[in-house]
């Protein structure tokens, strides 16, 4: 079996490898700020592994961002860069608050999946404005999500300041009112802060992977990921599709705003979590694989619940993890460009015959030279 540069085995030890030097790094920093690397990485996952409750809050950190992470995943292989994830987490939030904070005498049977869907409506609209503007006029992603997400900061503060007369909203803690106990999403574990918010993340990410790897539509956001050209070529509408595909990553980052509000918080606040910004690294270190967002989150997960442990018992200060979140993106950076070198490429490729032969003569593989060529245009 010949081991190619790029393959999906070679990313995922590229990605470990890459943790393993962000770790190595950070033990470097550790020991240059005085303390005891070892101390310091012992109990960061005695905090975050060592007992019931240190499990549950690796979960319950992970989950927005395995969601948000599969929510940039799903925009890059379309090709697009979501930066406009923080907008849609927090429009979803905000809207899942609203219903879930409004009595209208509804049982958590129906409440709960309503306030969910609602979220994930309103996340999949603030995806789906860039998407069309993308199709419709060329606007680049990055700037509209951008523009999005100050827009959606701006109506969340608009609507609690102004908007008490008739939206369940407090001034006063710059918030919403506090969900009723028909919408909260259930505690799954006893004395945890562990929710259902944990399972729709993980359920989400392996509907994600079957989406895109076994059905039309997602061959379909792939090939436009891989190639304009050769999607229209194909007959694939290029437009609709990366609107849809970005439609959908608003839909999964508004799920993770909804987790947060009817799971974690009990409420939302007008105060942007910046969880979006760090699911885009979960993304980029998961590479924009649904099964490899799911590791990449619980890695960033632990980090964030091991921290206090760590300040406390080791007296290493907990923004280390930022410092190792930060080193982690940077070696899966590198990787990826040591990846693209022609040099590493070649690594995996198996040498031929002294002769060669004539797949290698002309510079194609057999497969591709023998098929037809296609009608001129």
């Amino acid at each position: 079996m010949t081991i190619r540069p790029g393959s999906a085995f070679v990313n995922a030890v590229g990605s470990v490898v890459a943790v393993l030097v962000a770790l190595l790094i950070g033990a470097v920093v550790i020991v240059i700020s005085g303390q005891d690397p070892w101390e310091a990485y012992r109990s960061l996952a005695e905090g975050a592994l060592g007992s019931r409750r240190g499990r549950a809050e690796t979960l319950v950190y992970a989950a927005p961002l395995i969601l948000g992470g599969l929510a940039f995943a799903v925009a890059a292989r379309a090709g697009m860069f979501n930066v406009g994830i923080e907008g849609q987490l927090v429009i979803g939030g905000f809207a899942a608050a609203l219903v879930g904070a409004t009595d209208w005498g509804l049982p958590s049977a129906i409440h709960i999946p309503l306030a969910v869907l609602v979220a994930a409506i309103a996340g999949g609209v603030w995806g789906f404005i860039p998407g069309v503007l993308k199709a419709a006029t060329g606007a680049h992603e990055v700037i509209t999500t951008i523009m999005l997400n100050y827009l959606a900061f701006r109506l969340i503060i608009y609507s609690i300041q102004r908007r008490s007369d008739w939206l369940p909203v407090d001034d006063s803690v710059q918030g919403t009112e506090r969900v009723l106990d028909t919408a909260r999403l259930p505690i799954v574990l006893d004395a945890t802060r562990l929710h259902a918010g944990v399972a729709i993340a993980f359920v989400a990410a392996f509907t994600i992977w079957f989406v895109l790897f076994h059905t039309t539509f997602g061959y379909k956001v792939r090939t436009v990921g891989l190639s304009e050209g050769a999607a229209r070529y194909g007959g694939i509408r290029w437009g609709m599709t990366i609107a849809i595909a970005m439609a959908l990553a608003g839909a999964l980052a508004g799920l993770a705003g909804a987790g947060e509000s009817l799971g974690l918080h009990g409420r939302h606040s007008a105060v942007p979590p910046g969880l979006g910004f760090t699911a885009i690294a979960v993304g980029l270190v998961g590479r924009n694989h649904p099964i490899g967002v799911i590791f990449s989150g619980l890695l960033f997960g632990l980090l964030s619940a091991g921290a206090l442990t760590m300040q406390a018992e080791a007296d290493v200060s907990r923004d280390i993890v930022l410092v190792l979140q930060g080193l982690v993106i940077l070696a899966v950076a590198a990787f990826e460009a040591m990846n693209r070198l022609p040099w590493f490429r070649g690594l995996g490729t198996p040498k031929t015959p002294s002769g060669g032969d004539r797949a290698s003569d002309t510079g194609m593989a057999p497969e591709i030279e023998s098929r037809p060529a296609p009608p001129a245009i």
